[in-house]
This record gives C-alpha cells, sequence and structure tokens, in this order.
C-alpha cells in the first residue's frame, strides 16, 4: 500500500466483502458530507432523520474518493467511484474491524462517568510525543464514532487511544469487542445517566462492557477510591483481565497520589506509578485531571512508552474547548475578565470539581468576583431536583460570589442559595445572556457549564463575540 493511501479500492472491498467501480485510493474516512475533504472515502449511512445516500453526489463533488453504497444513488455523475455493500452501517464496522486487525498499535480504551474525554486528551498529547499516534477525534465515541475512529486508524500507529461513550445498558459491549484494547481505563462510575438505569450498579456495571473485548493478557485500570471498585474490578478479572491497576489515593492503588501542589494554571503532583517514584506538572488545574493523570501515565507505561517523558509532556496539557478550556477577554469597562468554559457536559461530580477550579482562580482589580453561570444536569432521573440543590453548599464552601442559572431544574439550586449568591434565573440559557452581561464587570472570572442539551455554549459564544462598535454620529 503507498504510504499517503489509507485504503486501496481493493482493500477497502475485501474488508467488506463488497465489490468496487473503478480503482482508487482514499485518504481518509468520512460519514459526513459537510466536513467531506479531498481523498475520503463517505460512507452513506442512514440515521434516524437522514439518508446519507442523499449526500453522495455533493461528496463526490467535494473530492471525496469513492463512496460506500448499499443502494444507487439517486444523483450521480457516469463513472463515479462507489463501494457497493449489503449494508453500509456493516460496511463501516467491517472496515474498522480490518483496520484493528491490520495495525499493531498498542490500544488503549478509555470510558467513565465522568472525564473520560480529557483523559483520552492527555493520552492522545503524552503518547504523540513518542510515536504516532491515533485517538478518537472531539467526542466520536458512539456506535457510530468508534467505528468511525478505527476505520480511520493508519496502518503504522504505535498507539491507538479509543474513547468509548453510553447512556444505556449494552451499549459498549461491542465497541470493545471492535476496538479489542490491551488496556481499558474506567476513569469513575458516578450517578450520571440514572435516568436511563435502575440504580448506580447498573451504570458499573455497564462501564464494565469495556472489559468484554480485551486482548489475552489486557489490563484493567479504575479509580481505586470509587466506592463501586471491587465491584468493577471482579468484571475485569471474569472477563479475562490479567491484572486489575488501582488508581488514586488509596492504599492500595499501584498508581498512587502522595502529594497534589493545585494553582490557578496547573496542577504539580508527586506521584508513585507502578513503583516509580515520580513527580510531574500537568498543565492544566484541578483535583480531578490529578488524579486522571495517574491513570494517563500508568496506561503509557503498561503500553510501551517511557515513563518520564510522558510525565514531562503532561506540562503541555491544557483543558480542550468546552471542558475548561480558558479564555481572557477584553471587556466593556476597558479591563479584562475570565472566562473557564465547560460548556460541553455536567453531572453532579463534574459540576463539583469545575467549582473547585473556579474556587482556586483570582479575580482580576480590586472588585473582581467569582461568577457560576450554570445550566441544568440532564438524565439525572426522580432524584434531578434534588442533585441539584445539593450543590449550593458546595458553591458557599467555595466562597463564589455569583451564580446565575438557566433551566427548570437549576431552579432548585438557584432557591437553595442564600440571597446574596443569587445574580439571576432564567427560563433558559438565551435568555439568561443579557442579565449576566448586564452584571459583569473586569476583573470577573466567570465558570460557564451545564449539560450538552441546557445549550450553555450559546453563552460562552455570546461572550467571546466581540461587540459591536458604536457608530459615530456622522455614520463612519
Amino acid at each position: 500500500m503507498e504510504a499517503f493511501a489509507l485504503w486501496t479500492s481493493a482493500e477497502a472491498a475485501s474488508a467488506t466483502h463488497g465489490n468496487s467501480d473503478g480503482f482508487w485510493t482514499a485518504s481518509g474516512v468520512s460519514i459526513d458530507s459537510r466536513s467531506v475533504t479531498f481523498g475520503d472515502l463517505f460512507i452513506a449511512l442512514r440515521g434516524p432523520n437522514f439518508d446519507g445516500h442523499v449526500f453522495v453526489a455533493d461528496a463526490l463533488a467535494k473530492g471525496a474518493a469513492a463512496a460506500m453504497v448499499d443502494r444507487d444513488p439517486e444523483t450521480l455523475q457516469p463513472g463515479a467511484n462507489l463501494l457497493r455493500v449489503k449494508d453500509t452501517f456493516q460496511g463501516l464496522n467491517d472496515l474498522a474491524a480490518a483496520a484493528r486487525q491490520r495495525c499493531a498499535a498498542k490500544v488503549i480504551g478509555v470510558t467513565g462517568s465522568v472525564g473520560k474525554t480529557s483523559t483520552k486528551e492527555m493520552l492522545r498529547h503524552v503518547l504523540a510525543e513518542q510515536g504516532a499516534t491515533h485517538a478518537t477525534t472531539g467526542n466520536l465515541n458512539n456506535h457510530w464514532g468508534v467505528p468511525l475512529t478505527l476505520a480511520r486508524m493508519p496502518v503504522d500507529s504505535r498507539f491507538a487511544v479509543i474513547e468509548m461513550g453510553m447512556n444505556h445498558a449494552g451499549e459498549i459491549r461491542p465497541l470493545s469487542l471492535l476496538a479489542r484494547p490491551h488496556i481499558a481505563i474506567i476513569t469513575a462510575v458516578e450517578g450520571v445517566h440514572l435516568e436511563n438505569f435502575d440504580s448506580i450498579e447498573g451504570i458499573a456495571d455497564a462501564k464494565a462492557e469495556i472489559f468484554a473485548g480485551l486482548e489475552p493478557g489486557g489490563i484493567a485500570i479504575m479509580n481505586r477510591d470509587n466506592p463501586h471498585f471491587e465491584r468493577v474490578a471482579a468484571a475485569a478479572k471474569a472477563a479475562g483481565a490479567s491484572e486489575v491497576i488501582g488508581f488514586g489515593e488509596h492504599p492500595q492503588a499501584q498508581a498512587k497520589l502522595v502529594k497534589y501542589a493545585p494553582h490557578t494554571s496547573c496542577s504539580c503532583v508527586a506521584a508513585d506509578i507502578l513503583g516509580h517514584p515520580m513527580t510531574f506538572k500537568i498543565g492544566a488545574p484541578g483535583r480531578h485531571w490529578v488524579l486522571n493523570a495517574l491513570a494517563v501515565l500508568a496506561a503509557a507505561e503498561l503500553a510501551g512508552a517511557d515513563l518520564a517523558e510522558a510525565g514531562m509532556a503532561l506540562a503541555g496539557v491544557t483543558a480542550p474547548k468546552g471542558r475548561g478550556e480558558r479564555h481572557t477577554i477584553d471587556w466593556r469597562d476597558g479591563g479584562s475578565i475570565d472566562l473557564i468554559d465547560d460548556s460541553y457536559n455536567a453531572s453532579p461530580p463534574s459540576m463539583r470539581a469545575a467549582f473547585s477550579v473556579l474556587a482556586m482562580a483570582k479575580p482580576g482589580a480590586s472588585r473582581g468576583r467569582r461568577i457560576a453561570v450554570l445550566g441544568d444536569m440532564l438524565e439525572l432521573g426522580p432524584d434531578a431536583e434534588a442533585a441539584h440543590a445539593g450543590l449550593a453548599a458546595d458553591l458557599v464552601a467555595g466562597q463564589i460570589d455569583l451564580v446565575f442559572a438557566s433551566g427548570p431544574l437549576m431552579r432548585a439550586l438557584y432557591d437553595a442559595l442564600p440571597p446574596q449568591m443569587r445574580g439571576h434565573h432564567a427560563a433558559n440559557s438565551a435568555e439568561l445572556v443579557q442579565p449576566l452581561r448586564r452584571a459583569i464587570r473586569s476583573g470577573d472570572v466567570l465558570l460557564v457549564k451545564g449539560s450538552l442539551g441546557s445549550r450553555m455554549r450559546l453563552i460562552v459564544d455570546d461572550l467571546l463575540t466581540p461587540a459591536p462598535q458604536p457608530r459615530a454620529a456622522n455614520g463612519w
């Protein structure tokens, strides 16, 4: 295979048991015609609201090398390169399985109720310093995203980091069987997605499905401080894990936190990783980053990477977009404000972790304040209102000055706060924008956080958009 070619027509046809019209090479794989780039193999999937076959012509016009189809598109230029299969979703999975089979990379699977994406990003960052590393892009961690990630994996990858998500039982097992990880990490088991489970124990069992595809001799890594550790460890051993590694502060953790010094923009750590004492710095603040870094370093060591180099690389880690990313914004009164964008997702544990980061932040100027801007946490089940109200004590303990809240569930938190901490409550994020803007002044530090469905990113985008300059009286 040519060095630049991810798939040739013959290889893709063989992998998917399909037939190819023409000869072509693909340098990428796409399932979204809007983001197709030159040289991609476009896969025409069907979803609840779309049929990718409708967009085949568009994808080819944008430079796709070929399109995988299971029926003939209605409009198509003569001579178009098509890979014909019985079912395109199965074709995607077949392509993923072939990519996994032909690649000798050490594969690390990552899941968890909280922290899985940041853990995946830390792994990607530290391993890429030591060899060709392929990792999940963004949050492509579901039944489409995992096979797509694998299908895109270059054959010469040394490491692969595959994130796996779920909100129902039975969803992670097929992803693990496809990815076949050598190492499987569970960052935490918490009461997230309780709307779809009878108990947290059910969530623990669903997360433990990541062990279903462990390669022979595979290793499980999980949070030793979590109350569900023994249950999940038993599941790992039953699935054939050769070893279970615990990380955290627990005396029996093999990747153990010894000391942690929090700072406003980083964390300094002393730890023992599988018998190796070490100190390192993480370029993102917060205890949750520290604990998950222990799992990252253990996985790096077990995957054959240099542990010392991995520890040094953590200094270059920064929070991804929507997961703690920081911005300094010029403000209308001539100064600036600091924004912590944690708007991508939320649960009670991740809210508390974010509050601790906000509590460490140092407001600027003499009148700067710590302000939490919060949206509803979703899929928490019948106790959702109580879970929201229960965060009030953490905000008070963190000495947060003001809270702005949106959504019906956040009303419970807002009402539980002392009156002096109540900034404003609105029915939704759009209605919160202007009250928040009127209240902000230079020196403030803002945390914006909520579940994706609460649309708190709208507030982040508004704050990051420069205010229009006033026009002069003469119109210039």
